[in-house]
């Protein structure tokens, strides 16, 4: 005999139960698709709540057998025989909740979620009320007994730090009851249907039978079959004339995309894995068939609206199609609702072409805009979600879908900002890759408006004109339009990714990494207008790169219309920051740990305010994050109440392993791009990678002091050497903090250049000649004879179209390794040595008439002092 009722997860585990899931179920397998789904659903009934504390949402079912050793004295014992993968993460998320509610002080809370819906806490044993399989039960038990391995790296502990980060990120500290609000939905707003089987049954056939039942239908198939039900004899010629030409038109998987769509219209809150029962709900109130079929025929007209979205070369207006076009090609469904109620309206008459026209504008514009100031995804969904009611009554659509995205903080970008971040946001890593071509290759339209212009993406890539990756050449170019103690690294990765720096291109490859001298050529071949442009420069640097970021935020201005400023409201999300911080932060699994750094790349933030947040507010696994070696952070405190114990104790009985200097085992890191993707970002290798260098280059920018003292030592002793042990060069100047040091050769037009690299880990000697290619030629000349009596070969480097021109020898080191640095001194000084002697006799000075076997004494001019061949 089976009973069934109606009940809630609070109703399943309040009281002294077990639930035990036998050894032939299926071991935990829920991944992150099921988790995403489950923590929609809650969110969302959390928020209806507010409105209507009645409200639920159906999970399924739950299928029990009451257990062989089930007693009336002690804990009720029950087997799962189906449910067990939603039961044993609804208590997850509760053990997440519970644990979060601990760390922020809320221990009573906690504790009464403990004994309510986690542990029997007043039997002996203290038995959980939930048992997975065996497999499964250390993981899971370490979870709900907060041992210190809880949410290691299997599927139960994925589960949990799932919860925990998506708790954190979502808990509001000016909000005291939103946590309350979210455990009444998981607890009473889920809604079950509970089936019970007596003692006699046999659980193991109810649990065949339950499992053997053939294909799924679609909600699609259902809502068909639904519909036809009701149309009695009428239902074959309604399918004939009505549903045939719409099934030809729309696929089961887009029939279902229309419904929902269809469902949006007239409830934001509407998902579409609810879409049967929203609509079901909303057809049940039809009670002839002839509202049936006037209802089958409106969703066949709307059928044919979605149609166009999907196919938009069946668009006869031009601008329409091609604004459709761009839609479709942003690949972004979440815009798909207001375009539906857009062309609806235009459908149902009561919008014009023009009014269409500019509605779309303004929605591609906001898509733009927010790319452009690095706001590509935030609340996007949601927010166009809420369009559609903000424009299905309105008289003049563009205009209400203008003041809906220029009210709150939608992050509509005004003029304004659009100027300020075309110069200072990386818009390389910002938003998808294809939609930042797009924004160029809708750029490059604009500038031959004219032409038919058929850039076809799959040969396109973006193009750094700039190099991310800069060689000596390219780097001695750019370094030209900045002073001599200007941090070149810092100024490359401050402009490098910017707009203003990037175009399209199908040369990539033959492009790459060379100086801009190169690339000119291929760019003035190119048939992209844009290039041309770029071609047109005699010099690509900071200077150019800014003028040009500017020209085209004059130009995304002009294409692209924004907010109605009026009525604009600024501001920043409270705690946006901070919920990133969090939400990143609780992915660190048990026995893992990571770096200041590499959260802040995930976080997109920087290393100094990330230790901040976690200094100022209690975050889960905020002992996780160690300082880039390994070790324990100085500064680090507990900010829960009452705790002080050492973070090291901590992290070692989560299994992480310290060598005798305190630095954390490296195979136990966990870096940026596996946090990404544990936190469920849609970030790909490449914005890791440029996030990466943008967090390298401020830490290098904040070590810039320490940095120019090593500089500072080691060209003292450069200079310390020289005076005891060259015999060509005399006076050696005081060095300055910076990488280089000159030696003056009595001559303005050329100078003897030391210098050190600890990125590329080299030193480089240079004969540098300002401002003279016939001295250069003239030396050129007599390369044989110079080489041979400096006793090395050298690069000669005659600088194209530019003044200058060197001879360059080079060694590999690194001058910050103390066991390399005495041997760098003494290369660098002979080096300069060799260059005095053997070529001092060919600048054409007084001074240096007479036997060129002489020895030359080089005295420094002192306004020399601050020039740098390396800019």
């Amino acid at each position: 005999m089976v009973r069934a009722e109606n009940g809630t997860l609070a109703g399943v585990l309040e009281g002294k139960k077990q639930y035990q899931v036998p050894l032939y179920q299926r071991v935990y397998s829920w991944g992150k698709k099921q988790l995403d789904q489950l923590w929609s659903d809650v969110v969302e009934l959390e928020r209806t709540l507010h409105d209507d504390p009645k409200a639920s949402h159906f999970i399924g079912s739950l299928v029990l057998a009451s257990s062989p050793d089930f007693g009336a004295i002690g804990v009720n014992k029950f087997l799962v025989v189906d449910g067990q993968q939603r039961l044993t993460t609804l208590t997850l998320f509760l053990a997440a909740l519970r644990d979060h509610l601990i760390e922020t002080g809320e221990t009573d809370r906690a504790g009464g979620i403990d004994a309510q819906y986690l542990i029997n806490v007043y039997d002996n044993g203290k038995p959980l009320k939930v048992m997975p399989t065996q497999t499964d039960r250390p993981a899971y038990m370490a979870v709900l007994n907060r041992a210190p391995q809880a949410g290691g790296e299997d599927t139960i502990g994925d589960a949990y730090r799932f919860f925990r980060s998506k708790i954190a990120a979502a808990d509001d500290p000016d909000d005291a009851h939103d946590l309350h609000l979210l455990e009444a939905a998981v607890v009473r707003g889920l809604a079950l249907v509970v089936v019970t089987a007596e003692p006699s049954d046999n659980a193991h056939r109810i649990f065949e039978s339950l499992n053997n039942t053939g294909l799924r239908l679609t909600q699609s198939d259902l809502l068909k079959n639904y519909l036809f039900m009701r149309l009695g004899d009428r239902a074959e010629t309604v399918y004939d004339n009505i549903w045939l030409p719409l099934e030809k038109k729309l696929d089961s998987e887009n029939l279902e995309l229309l419904f929902w769509l269809d469902l949006a219209q007239r409830d934001e809150r509407a998902k579409q894995s609810d879409t049967y029962v929203g609509q079901q709900k909303r057809l049940e109130k039809l009670k002839t068939i002839d509202q049936v079929e006037a209802e089958v025929l409106r969703i066949a007209r709307l059928g044919d609206v979605l149609a166009t979205i999907l196919n938009p070369a069946e668009e006869r207006h031009t601008e329409i199609r091609r604004r459709l076009t761009r839609i479709k090609a942003w690949g972004s469904t979440t815009a798909y609702p207001v375009v539906m109620q857009i062309l609806a309206r235009r459908a149902a008459g009561t919008a014009a072409n023009d009014q269409v026209v500019r509605a779309l504008t303004y929605l591609e514009s906001y898509f733009v805009r927010r790319i452009i100031i690095g706001r590509a995804t935030a609340n996007l969904n949601r927010t166009l979600l809420q369009a559609v009611g903000a424009i299905s009554g309105a008289e003049d659509i563009d205009k209400a879908l203008r003041d809906y995205l220029s009210q709150g903080r939608k992050y509509f970008a005004t003029d304004q900002q659009v100027r300020e971040a075309a110069r200072a946001v990386a818009f390389y890593w910002q938003g998808r890759g294809t939609q930042k071509k797009l924004i160029l290759q809708w750029l490059e339209e604009a500038y031959r408006p004219k032409e038919i212009v058929d850039l076809d993406p799959r040969h396109l890539t973006i193009e750094h004109v700039l190099p991310q990756t800069m060689t000596e050449p390219v780097r001695e170019a750019f370094a030209e339009g900045f002073d001599a103690d200007a941090d070149i690294d810092y100024e490359h990765e401050r402009v490098v990714h910017t707009l203003g720096n990037l175009t399209l291109s199908g040369y990539n490859s033959e492009l790459s990494n060379k100086p801009f001298h190169e690339k000119r050529e291929l760019l003035a071949k190119s048939g992209v207008s844009m290039n041309q442009a770029i071609a047109t420069h005699a010099t690509w640097g900071a200077k150019e790169i800014n003028a040009r970021s500017s020209e085209l935020a004059e130009k995304i201005i002009d294409l692209w219309p924004g907010p109605d400023e009026s009525i604009i409201a600024g501001g920043e999300e409270p705690s946006a920051l901070r919920s990133q911080v969090a939400a990143v932060v609780a992915e660190i699994p048990a026995g893992r740990w990571s770096s200041y750094g590499d959260v802040a790349i995930v976080a997109n933030t920087w290393p100094q305010p990330l230790a901040g947040i976690l200094a100022s507010y209690p975050i889960a696994n905020a002992w996780r994050v160690l300082q880039s070696g390994g070790t324990i952070s100085p500064g680090f405190r507990w900010l829960e109440p009452g705790r002080n114990d050492d973070p090291r104790a901590v992290l070692e009985e989560e299994g992480i392993r310290f060598d005798g200097e305190g630095r954390a085992a490296r195979d136990q890191f966990i870096g940026a791009e596996e946090l990404a993707n544990a936190a469920g970002l849609d970030v790909d290798e490449n914005v890791i990678s440029a996030r990466r260098n943008r967090v390298s280059g401020q830490a290098r920018a904040e070590n810039n002091v320490a940095l120019k003292n090593a500089q500072l030592d080691f060209f003292e002793r450069v200079r310390n050497f020289g005076l005891a042990n060259a015999t060509n060069i005399k006076t050696w100047r005081k060095p300055s903090p910076q990488n280089w040091y000159d030696v003056s050769l009595g001559d303005s037009r050329a100078v003897i250049s030391l210098s050190v690299n600890s990125q590329s880990k080299l030193v480089t000697a240079q004969f540098w000649i300002n401002n003279d290619k016939g001295l250069y030629g003239e030396l050129l000349a007599q390369r044989t004879a110079i080489e041979t009596a400096l006793g090395f070969g050298v690069e000669w480097d005659d600088k194209p179209g530019r003044k200058a021109s060197k001879l360059v020898s080079r060694l590999p080191g690194d001058f910050l390794d103390e066991a390399q640095s005495q041997e760098l001194v003494e290369w660098l000084v002979t080096r300069a040595d060799r260059f005095a002697q053997v070529l001092a006799k060919y600048l054409q000075n007084p001074d240096l008439q007479g036997n060129p076997e002489d020895q030359l004494v080089l005295e420094w001019e002192p306004d020399l002092a601050q020039q740098s061949p390396e800019g």
